[in-house]
């Protein structure tokens, strides 16, 4: 599948872009899924701008069992709680965002996604882990949460006495509509419409490449971090509620086989499977359609490179779907 330089197949913006906000409320969620068939809560063009507002998947009753104090959980995690019908809810457990709509989008588009900014929402994160969840199951067989203050000035968590884990907030859940044929697909393993990632590198400053599947892309987001181990091997990261600024640009009739991702200074392609090696073959082969199509490489040149210069990384191990992702300077080109 070819793989043209995206920034030449932007759709024209409009002269003036706008800058949305979109808050999570129990009209604006989608509860533990990813499905075509969702209407969308807000429609917006190729260059607008859109600031949204996501909770952490946890409840007011587990926060507060944690230590949280009633009056820190945040009023919108309450109404969210109260106004979602079970029937509305699942299969998965993330509260995420959407779905936005992006005028124009149809199924073999692809959606650039860039992440402007993130912010801190709440000065508190959870870590937990619980029996048959994670990486060490047999190990770890009782729950436990910790609740970790966050400090936004010096951007740190305080995990514990003389223990601070520098914060590098990010969205672990970022994705697109699957396609129909997915039926209502759940939002924990990540697949082809990107979803679960839980990649650590999508910070604010990068730019995230998604397939359309489904007309009008249906953008959701939400499971926000502020910060995470490659890995999350107890299944959570710093789990905690974030806004991210957000603006959206539309590549017309030219699908990526798969999301990928471009940071100021790395190129990352991805491969998702419930076996670790086929993950990695996935994201491996990604970066070599990448440098094949993008870079004019042969294929061997391309194989080549990635051993010699590319990292092979584990995103996450424990979302049913394993995550793998390689990463390649960009200043292995700067003089080409």
């Amino acid at each position: 599948m070819r793989l043209l330089i995206l920034a030449a197949l932007a759709i024209a913006t409009p002269a003036r872009a706008e800058t949305f906000e979109l808050k999570a409320t129990p009209q604006t969620v989608a509860w533990g899924h990813y499905d075509a068939t969702d209407k969308p809560v807000l429609t917006v063009r190729s260059g607008d701008t859109v600031v949204i507002h996501t909770l952490l998947t946890n409840s007011p009753a587990g926060l507060e069992k944690a230590g949280v104090a009633p009056a820190d959980v945040e009023p919108a995690l309450r109404a969210v709680f109260d106004g979602v019908p079970a029937s509305a809810r699942g299969p998965g457990g993330h509260i995420l965002t959407g779905p936005i709509a992006i005028e124009g989008a149809e199924p073999g588009d692809t959606l650039e996604v860039r992440i402007r900014k993130i912010d801190l929402a709440i000065p508190y994160a959870y870590n937990a882990f619980r029996y048959g969840a994670g990486f060490l199951t047999d190990d770890f067989p009782y729950p436990r949460v910790k609740i970790v203050p966050l400090d936004a000035k010096r951007m740190t968590g305080l995990f514990g006495p003389g223990i601070e884990v520098p914060l590098a907030p990010f969205f672990g859940s970022m994705g697109v509509a699957p396609p129909p044929a997915f039926g209502r697909y759940d939002s924990a393993p990540p697949t082809i419409n990107g979803g679960n990632m839980d990649d650590k590198a999508l910070v604010a400053g990068t730019t995230l490449f998604l397939p359309v599947h489904a007309r009008g892309a249906l953008f959701q987001v939400g499971d926000g971090h502020a910060a995470q181990g490659n890995g999350e091997v107890d299944i959570t990261a710093l789990e905690t509620s974030l806004t991210g600024t957000f603006q959206f640009i539309l590549h017309k009739q030219q699908m990526l086989p798969y999301p990928r991702a471009e940071t100021p200074t790395a190129y990352i392609a991805m491969g998702f499977d419930d076996d670790l090696s086929h993950a990695t073959r996935k994201a491996v082969r990604n970066m070599i359609d990448f440098l094949v199509n993008t870079k004019t490489m042969s294929r061997d040149d391309a194989y080549m490179l990635i051993s010699v210069a590319g990292d092979v990384e584990i995103t996450e191990l424990v979302d049913r779907n394993k995550g793998v992702h390689v990463v390649l300077p960009k200043a292995l080109f700067e003089q080409r």
